[in-house]
Parts: C-alpha cells; sequence; structure tokens
C-alpha cells in the first residue's frame, strides 16, 4: 500500500503538468488518425479474390467516371534507399541551414516547390470530401415507412423497392420525405441534387495525336478552385497554421493511396529500417530537430499549445507531427485494411460442379491437378470443377445510402453496400497506433525532449498486426499475400507472391522503360486513337463525308484530315436540362402503369449528358 501511494504522488507533479496540454494532445491524436482512417479507406480497390461486376449499359457513365487503383509498390530495396535517401536530404538541409543567414529564401523555394503538389492534394482532399457530405443530403437510396426507396434523379421521383405501384415525388430522404413542400421548393431540391451529381464531359482532340475525355463534376471544381486559393494565400499572404495543416493532411491522404508496400513482410521491413534511422537522428544528431524547427514548410503538422517557460510569449506556441508519423505507419495500416478486404471475399468462395463428367485424366500434369482437387472438401472425386469467386461492391463511397438506410425494413436485405466488411487487422492495428502515440506524447511529457514517434509506432502496429494474425491463425495468409501484378493482371493474391518484375524499387533506373510501357498501355485504352492521323501522306478522303457520333462516347465524331481541317478541337458536354412537369410533392401516390423496373434500373446516379456544345481552333 505505501508503494503504490508513493508512486502515485510521484506521478501527481506529471498528471497536473500535462493536464492543460491534453486538449493539444487530443488535436495531435485525431488528426493522425483523421490521415490514416480516410487514406486507407480511400485506397480500397478489387481484390484478386473477388470478380468485377458486369457490365451495365445504364451505367455507362459510372463506369467511365470510375478508374482503377493504381498504386506505386515498394520493394525490399528500399528498406535501404528510403533511410540513406532521407539521411543525405537531412543533412543537406542542415547545412544549408547553418551556412544561411536567412532562410527566407530558402524557405520559400520550398514552399513553391510543394505548392505544385499542394494543389493537386488538397483539391482531392476537398472534393473527395464535399462528396462525402453531398451523399448524406442527396442520397442515393433510403428506408421510410418500413420500406426501402431508391431516387431516380432523372424522373425525378423515388420507388419502392419490394411494390413498384409504389412511389414518391419528394427530393427529401428518410423521415423528411413525409413533409409536404411547396411545388417550387420540391423542384429547386431537385435541381440541387441533379447538379451534385451532374458531370461536364470534357473532351479534347489533337491531330495526329488522338482523342482524350474525361468527367468533371461540381464537387471537383470547387475543391480545385478552393485549393487554388488556398495555396497563394499559403506563400503570398499569410502561413496560419490550420492552413499548413490542410496541406500535410492533403499530402497524407494523397500517399496513402499512392504507396503500397506490396506486401506485409516488405512494410515490417522498410519500417524496421526506419525506425532504426529515426532514432539515431533524434537523439545521437542535432540534424531533425533543427530543420523541422527552421523551416516553414508544410511537411509537418502543427497544433497550438500553451506557451511554457522557454517560449517567447510574443508567438504562438505550437507542438509539432512530422508527416512522416502518419504516412508511415498509415501504409501499412491500409495494407491492412485491404487484407480484410481480400479476405472478406475469400471467405465469400466457392466450387460449382461442371456439367460433363470427365475420364480419369493420365498425364502427370493433369493428374497433380486432379489430385490437389480432390484434396479440398467441396471438390468431387471424377467431376470438374471451378472455382466462383464473389462479384465485388464498390467499397468506397455510400456513406449517406448506408446512415439513411436500414436492412431491417423491406427490401433493405436486398441492398449491397459496400465499405460494410470485417476489419480485423485494419482495427488492430488502429489501436497499436493509438497505444503508440498515447505512449510517444506521455514520454515526451515526463522527459521533456522531442522523441522519435516510430520508435513507438513501429513496434505499437507491426505487434498488433502480426499478434492478430498469430492468433487467428492467419500468420501463414498474411505472409504470402501480396499487391504485386504481373503485366496485365488486375491484382494479385498470395498466389501471385513471385512476381518480382513488379516489385522493382521506386528508385530503380529500369522504371523508365517500365513508365513508358506504361503510359503505351494507357494510352491505348483510354485515347481513341484514329488511325487516319498516323500518317499525313494518306489519301485524303471526301470532306462532305460524315458520320454520326454516339453521343454517350468520349471520343468526339470522327474528323476527316484535310488540309483545311481543324488542328486541335475541345468540346464541353452539359447534361441536358430536365423537361419535367412540376407535381404537388405528394407523399405517396399510386403508379399508373405496371412497367417492371431491374434494381440496376432504379439508381441512375448521374444524368446522361447529350447535349453538345463545342468550340474548335484550327
Amino acid at each position: 500500500m505505501d508503494s503504490l501511494s508513493e508512486f502515485l504522488a510521484s506521478v501527481a507533479p506529471h498528471i497536473s503538468r500535462i493536464q492543460p496540454l491534453l486538449p493539444t494532445y487530443l488535436h495531435v491524436l485525431f488528426s493522425a488518425l483523421f490521415s490514416i482512417y480516410t487514406g486507407a479507406h480511400a485506397s480500397l480497390s478489387i481484390p484478386s479474390s473477388a470478380v468485377k461486376p458486369p457490365n451495365d449499359e445504364s451505367r455507362e457513365d459510372d463506369r467511365e467516371e470510375e478508374s482503377e487503383q493504381e498504386m506505386e509498390g515498394l520493394s525490399p530495396s528500399d528498406a535501404i534507399m528510403f533511410p540513406v535517401l532521407a539521411g543525405s536530404t537531412l543533412a543537406g538541409l542542415y547545412f544549408l541551414i547553418k551556412w544561411l543567414d536567412d532562410l527566407t529564401l530558402l524557405n520559400k523555394i520550398l514552399n513553391w516547390y510543394f505548392s505544385v503538389f499542394g494543389i493537386l492534394s488538397v483539391s482531392r482532399l476537398l472534393s473527395d470530401s464535399m462528396v462525402v457530405i453531398t451523399s448524406y443530403g442527396f442520397p442515393a437510396t433510403y428506408t421510410a415507412g418500413g420500406e426501402t426507396w431508391r431516387i431516380s434523379s432523372t424522373e425525378r421521383k423515388a420507388m419502392c423497392l419490394t411494390s413498384e405501384k409504389l412511389e414518391r415525388r419528394s427530393p427529401l430522404p428518410g423521415i423528411l420525405s413525409a413533409l409536404t413542400l411547396p411545388s417550387k421548393l420540391t423542384e429547386v431540391f431537385w435541381s440541387l441534387r441533379e447538379i451534385s451529381a451532374g458531370r461536364v464531359r470534357v473532351r479534347t482532340y489533337l491531330r495526329n495525336l488522338g482523342d482524350l475525355g474525361f468527367l468533371i463534376g461540381l464537387q471537383t471544381l470547387c475543391g480545385f478552385s478552393l485549393a487554388v486559393a488556398g495555396v497563394l494565400y499559403f506563400n503570398l499572404v499569410d502561413k496560419p497554421w490550420w492552413l499548413t495543416n490542410l496541406l500535410g493532411l492533403s499530402f497524407a491522404y494523397n500517399a496513402l493511396q499512392m504507396l503500397s508496400p506490396t506486401t506485409f513482410w516488405t512494410g515490417t521491413l522498410i519500417l524496421s529500417t526506419l525506425f532504426v534511422y529515426d532514432i539515431y537522428f533524434v537523439f545521437f544528431t542535432p540534424l531533425m530537430v533543427t530543420v523541422a524547427k527552421s523551416l516553414d514548410i508544410p511537411a509537418k503538422l502543427l497544433f497550438p499549445r500553451p506557451a511554457g517557460p522557454r517560449d517567447d510569449p510574443d508567438k504562438q506556441a505550437l507542438a509539432m507531427l512530422g508527416l512522416g508519423d502518419i504516412v508511415l505507419p498509415g501504409i501499412i495500416i491500409g495494407l491492412a485494411l485491404r487484407f480484410d478486404l481480400y479476405l472478406f471475399y475469400l471467405r465469400k468462395q466457392s466450387h460449382r460442379d461442371k456439367i460433363e463428367l470427365l475420364e480419369r485424366p493420365s498425364s502427370p500434369e493433369t493428374q497433380s491437378k486432379f489430385a490437389n482437387a480432390e484434396d479440398q472438401s467441396s471438390v468431387k472425386p471424377g467431376i470438374q470443377t471451378e472455382l466462383v469467386k464473389a462479384e465485388y461492391i464498390t467499397a468506397t463511397g455510400g456513406w449517406g445510402d448506408r446512415f439513411w438506410t436500414t436492412k431491417k425494413a423491406k427490401g433493405g436485405e436486398s441492398l449491397q453496400l459496400g465499405g460494410t466488411f470485417p476489419k480485423t487487422y485494419f482495427h488492430a492495428s488502429m489501436v497499436g497506433y493509438i497505444l503508440a502515440m498515447i505512449t510517444t506524447l506521455a514520454v515526451m511529457e515526463i522527459f521533456g525532449h522531442a522523441q522519435p514517434a516510430l520508435l513507438y509506432l513501429v513496434p505499437g502496429v507491426l505487434g498488433c498486426l502480426w499478434g492478430t494474425a498469430f492468433f487467428n491463425g492467419d500468420l501463414s495468409l498474411m505472409w504470402n499475400y501480396t499487391e504485386a501484378v504481373e503485366d496485365g493482371d488486375a491484382k494479385a493474391g498470395p498466389q501471385a507472391s513471385g512476381a518480382s518484375g513488379s516489385k522493382q524499387s521506386i528508385f530503380s533506373p529500369f522504371r523508365q522503360e517500365k513508365i513508358a510501357k506504361k503510359i503505351e498501355e494507357i494510352a491505348k485504352k483510354s485515347i481513341a486513337i484514329n488511325p487516319e492521323a498516323a500518317s499525313t501522306e494518306k489519301e485524303v478522303e471526301n470532306p462532305q463525308t460524315t458520320e454520326k457520333s454516339n453521343p454517350n462516347s468520349l471520343s468526339p465524331p470522327s474528323h476527316k484530315k484535310t488540309p483545311g481541317n481543324h488542328l486541335f478541337l475541345f468540346s464541353v458536354s452539359l447534361p441536358e436540362p430536365q423537361s419535367v412537369k412540376t407535381t404537388s410533392s405528394e407523399t405517396l401516390t399510386e403508379k399508373p402503369n405496371n412497367s417492371s423496373l431491374s434494381s440496376r434500373d432504379k439508381k441512375p446516379l448521374l444524368p446522361i449528358p447529350t447535349q453538345k456544345h463545342q468550340s474548335s481552333v484550327s
């Protein structure tokens, strides 16, 4: 009892000293968790254990907008290159700081350098945030009155999933749909819904090169405009801590979607080497602390804190957290989340017997395949089987649908909302990160010295991650899991662990050839190259001949290569205005016809732009 009293008496002064800093430390913890959580979920894409859903013509615009998640894979050699290059850069900046009398010019150069990436990063973070906020106000599905409803913006009505005779004309979701609104206000809400979900189709054409098209939404335009304004304010007017944090959080958010350790053992190796790097440069050299305090660049997060006895009373006292303490553990946590998604679809796989019966194979290769197949309980001897994978449901987005919809309502059980899958390893690694971050802050306060956060974060994250796999019996699956892809493969699973060619270091000199090949493949898929533009010496066709173009295609109409034809073409297609008669906002009405609608036809997320406005420059 006396020992406990002595311990509490020794700890009491530290607790009283930490109490004023608790809001600051909670701010630090929340900012780091927000970056990791959002970046990891935004990096989700179709795993190798699932199959792509079949094409649906009614959702062609969604397919055009969606693109596969492209991530930069790391290799074991990066475990050596990362500390070497980071240490060299840190030493160079340190000696430059000691050599320069005034750091104003150096800060300006580095800030404008970061601004190039800052505009794109902040734009993506803000536009994605606007999409999430918009989904809560204008969801595609909702539950009301014990029924599940799906909203069609093009038809301006909500259709019941269990009874085709029921429909609602209110644009509001959930219990708000029971409100009776004036006809003008109802039309305003429908217009806002169409504008928020609409996309502008931009198409460009360059002679002898090809055609390129993409979609831009209102959220993207607003995010890009705010990003440009914020970066200009940061560089030309002032650098408040909240704007520095916005740039830093945007960098972390995008980095978690771009970088992948490829395998868990590669990520463990990289974190282990950076673990030693962080300890050395914080405890045994003044380099890291000096550079972090001297340079005013968005490579760290700043948090207001109470002023200490050594702080300047005329300046705001700030606590710092490096972006490396978020991104480096974050790439492992993001890999854990994608591993959870892989396991979710892996456990939904099944074997299906083929109709035709086969004789016992005689060749050694087919005999070995049959022997391996007969070892599985779901496979019948003498019958050829095939692996059946579950269709992939988009795991990103749908926040508003999940908020307004419950599966307990009629028709809710048939909804397929992505993002709802067990996240065992993601939660385990997040718990490890939280405990390690709390330990870092406590040790820093007790000893009064800056701490290398990776000293605690690396053991915390890796220990919880591998420990959970050990107790769940998934060590073999986790060790063999890889995101490396062979050329031509969409995504690999544990079976593709030998894809050594896809695990080259990002610092490898052979990557230029690989990048050139990737650009060529993307050009063949994304750019509709006109074969007539390959040579100007071809016979010129009759300029009077015209062809009809598909209004839903990203490629502009075919252009004949005549001497007086256009060299450059730029066109923008806007959504066609809806000519819908305004109706009273009745809560529940009967449909006049009994036309059946499939579940996919009931969810047109984007209006199909058909009206074109083109301008050309000769």
